[in-house]
């Protein structure tokens, strides 16, 4: 005789959160696209005029990705003071743009993933998209703004999306693949 139990099925995000989550997978698969079948050289190789490189983009977005899920949860506490920050502290933030010596794509794909998979289980139980918290201070932030979590969820999926276009140029440049045509 069986003794297996049958859990609920989890609840599916649908509406609002449904919308946010398909975006943001979207905008991710693109720029993720872009490291197809690259070696951790490339992957960390300039090809245009910029400091970019596909690597350090995806670490970049990562990072991003990350401290605004954080600021989600627990807000302003969680990120730099921007208008505070020394040459070192932005030479040390510079290098989320780089690959590396010993960083290989597999792992900057793989942290990705799990901060990817961590916002989209905050998407999907967060009790409220409309909590907000102050910005935290940086010259690029208007005043004394707050933005709500939803906000926040769109600035990410607006960010990965800009970024996906900085790396098909790069990916272009690099050996004449593109993401799209």
């Amino acid at each position: 005789m069986s003794t297996t139990t049958n859990a609920p099925a989890p609840t599916l995000p649908t509406g609002e959160r449904a919308d946010l989550l398909e975006s943001l997978a979207k905008q991710r698969h693109f720029l993720r696209f872009t490291t197809r079948d690259l070696t951790d050289e490339q992957a960390g190789q300039r090809t245009t005029a910029s400091e970019l490189c596909l690597g350090g983009l995806i670490k970049h977005v990562t990072s991003v990705e990350r401290n605004w899920a954080a600021f989600i949860v627990d807000g302003p506490s969680t990120m730099p003071d921007f208008t505070a920050m020394t040459e070192a502290d932005w030479a040390k933030r510079a290098d989320e743009f780089r690959m590396l010596p010993g960083e290989t794509l597999t792992d900057v794909l793989a942290e990705y993933a799990e901060v990817a998979d961590r916002t989209d289980e905050l998407v999907a139980t967060l009790p409220d998209l409309n909590a907000s918290h102050p910005l935290p201070k940086a010259p690029w932030f208007e005043g004394e703004a707050s933005w709500s979590a939803r906000r926040v969820l769109l600035n990410i999926a607006a960010e990965t999306a800009q970024h996906a276009g900085h790396a098909d140029i790069i990916r272009e440049s690099l050996d004449g693949a593109k993401s799209m045509g």
